[in-house]
């Protein structure tokens, strides 16, 4: 299955994305996809449930936009330096264990939102990723039992803001959790869907020139392995995203470095997740209506 949300910010619907591109509306079934879904075997209920009402089930049209795929999560949590070519690229050595750090949840966004320049920002990077959703609650999972969690993955693009990240006292953290920095979609799709996360092409164009071309067979630690490896480090709930890192070609990397400026756009793409387009806009500030009735994503 491919599971999609639509709809407004923060009032978005779930849904189901067909094999022939049609949207259905599957609120008849499920509230959202967040962690009580997954947690309830929702997915097992779901695809009974459109074998019996597909037919029945209200379309939605193209033109409405969509959300992320899931609800806010409880956690983002990231993998840095996870693919050889980057490592190279940035001229740093394998690391030994896994590289992991935060994004905020207030991060998330959809798959077609605008990423908004941070207050400050100078230094705006893209970064094409593998994300997987969490499917079950886990902690202490060993590799070969890993993928009996997940739910699924999707197209994500870790945006970074690199003075905050990495020259205003390295703290990644904050240089990748501004608000529009983690546009997740336009789907997830289910394991059944990709049996195989090894060798998925990824790209990222920015302005329609190839920025990032590589592939999943390029990461250091693969799916099973870092889900297994974070899980020793903290309890992963249902809905929780671990995004796998990103190939060679972020803007950090070019000589000299480049980095997203007002109007550019970025697209991106993994096989067999779709592609997701984002506009690059300036921050301005919120009125005090806005703020008081800003929507969770």
């Amino acid at each position: 299955m491919k599971l999609i949300r639509f709809g407004e910010p923060g009032e978005e619907t779930p849904g189901v994305l067909t094999q022939d591109e049609t949207r259905l509306d599957v609120s008849a079934f499920v509230q959202d996809y967040d962690e009580a879904f997954f947690a309830d075997d929702g997915l097992v209920g779901l695809k009974q449930w459109l074998k019996e009402n597909t037919a029945s089930a209200p379309r939605v049209a193209q033109a409405v936009r969509l959300g992320s795929p899931i609800a806010r999560p409880s956690k983002i949590v990231c993998i840095g330096l996870n693919f050889r070519d980057h490592a190279r690229e940035s001229k740093m050595e394998i690391p030994e264990e896994p590289v992991i750090f935060f994004k905020a949840t207030t991060s998330l966004v959809g798959p077609n939102d605008d990423l908004v320049m941070p207050k400050n920002a100078r230094k705006v990077d893209w970064e094409v990723e593998l994300a997987v959703v969490m499917g079950k609650k886990c902690s202490y999972i060993e590799r070969d039992e890993a993928l009996e969690y997940v739910a699924g993955y999707a197209l994500h693009n870790d945006y970074s803001e690199r003075v905050f990240q990495l020259e205003r006292a390295g703290q990644w953290v904050k240089g990748k959790s501004a608000d529009t920095f983690a546009p997740l979609g336009p789907f997830l799709s289910t394991c059944d869907e990709i049996p195989d996360t090894g060798n998925l092409g990824m790209w990222l164009k920015v302005n329609g020139v190839f920025r990032q071309r590589s592939s999943t067979s390029e990461m250091i630690f693969d799916v099973p392995s870092l889900v297994s490896y974070v899980s020793q480090f903290m309890t992963l709930l249902p809905g929780d995203v671990i995004s796998t890192g990103t190939p060679a070609g972020v803007g950090l990397g070019m000589k000299p470095p480049q980095y997203l400026e007002e109007g550019d756009v970025v697209e991106l793409g993994i096989d067999h997740l779709g592609e997701s387009r984002q506009s690059v806009v300036a921050w301005q500030p919120a009125s005090a209506e806005e703020v008081g009735s800003r929507p969770g994503r």
